[in-house]
């Protein structure tokens, strides 16, 4: 993948306007062998870059609206009973795809969006007491709207550490949005995407992104940072040892995005708060959960 990197990066960048660093976090977040979990308001982006990236990297894409009465073998499968067998065949559900757009996952019931667990953890799905493995790659990118918005069921701490990264696009500034209005229309232009990389060498690039160098200093600052977030009265709970291995795993892509074979601080530093803002709860302080993961980094020395 790595020498049709600006290949990649040129064409997400021409459908997803202005948004550079949020473009490096999704390819990050996936090179991880991450899930990415996008919140924002409805019509910023979010499912276009969904469809992107699943174009341009030669996945096999699927999409589900998650809606309050959505069930849980609505995205599993279901088995039905053949006549001229004579037995009951399980027909795979939505789930059984490469890259799964869980749209407006917090629109579903708590018991819809467990679903996703298994399926995001261990890269299967059990139905009739039988164990059925997904494709790989496997990715999910979920899509939120604010909480505050009506019908929206907040995800569970468990389901929301399923999710390597949180990111939000936001507004383009005035320079995309004027090229957006002057152009054409994104979902037309993702319909003429040709595929970059076959996803056989998107899987290649996941197994060389584990292999660039992480030297003992930078684990040390890792381990500072963990540390720091589980002093008393900071939030309600520090980050956890899965956090801090996804810490290093999307450090370690960011790097190789970068071109290079080791890890500097300044990888860890850039995917921090992507990382870990959605794994912290606030204990109370009058600051944002944002603002008080930018303060973890600057009161941790650099090694």
């Amino acid at each position: 993948m790595a020498p049709r990197l600006p290949a990649v990066l040129k064409q997400l960048e021409a459908i997803i306007l202005g948004k550079p660093v949020q473009i490096r976090q999704a390819l990050s977040c996936l090179l991880a062998q991450g899930h990415l979990l996008i919140e924002d308001l409805p019509g910023v982006g979010k499912t276009t870059l969904a469809h992107a990236l699943a174009r341009t990297l030669g996945l096999k894409f699927q999409r589900v609206q998650f809606t309050s009465d959505l069930l849980p073998a609505d995205l599993t499968g279901i088995s039905i009973f053949d006549k001229e067998n004579q037995r009951f065949q399980f027909h795979h559900g939505p789930l059984f795809t490469q890259l799964l757009l869980a749209d407006e996952i917090n629109r579903a019931s708590p018991k819809t969006q467990s679903a996703l667990l298994e399926a995001m953890e261990e890269g299967q799905v059990t139905a009739d007491g039988t164990t059925w493995q997904l494709p790989e790659p496997f990715f999910v990118i979920a899509t939120q709207n604010p909480s505050h918005q009506i019908g929206t069921f907040l995800l569970p701490e468990s389901q929301l550490d399923r999710f390597l990264m949180r990111i939000e696009l936001g507004y383009p500034d005035i320079h995309a949005e004027r090229a957006m209005l002057s152009g054409s229309d994104r979902r037309h232009l993702i319909e003429t995407l040709a595929e970059a990389i076959s996803s056989s060498d998107l899987q290649s690039s996941q197994k060389t992104v584990r292999d660039v160098h992480i030297a003992p200093a930078l684990l040390d600052y890792v381990q500072a940072l963990i540390a720091a977030s589980r002093q008393p009265g900071r939030f309600m709970c520090g980050l956890s040892p899965r956090a801090a291995l996804g810490l290093l795993h999307a450090a370690q892509a960011w790097a190789w995005l970068d071109g290079r074979d080791l890890v500097l601080p300044e990888d860890i530093q850039a995917v921090f708060l992507p990382v870990t803002q959605h794994r912290l709860v606030m204990a109370g302080s009058g600051k944002t959960a944002i603002e008080m993961v930018k303060a973890l980094i600057l009161e941790t020395p650099i090694p």
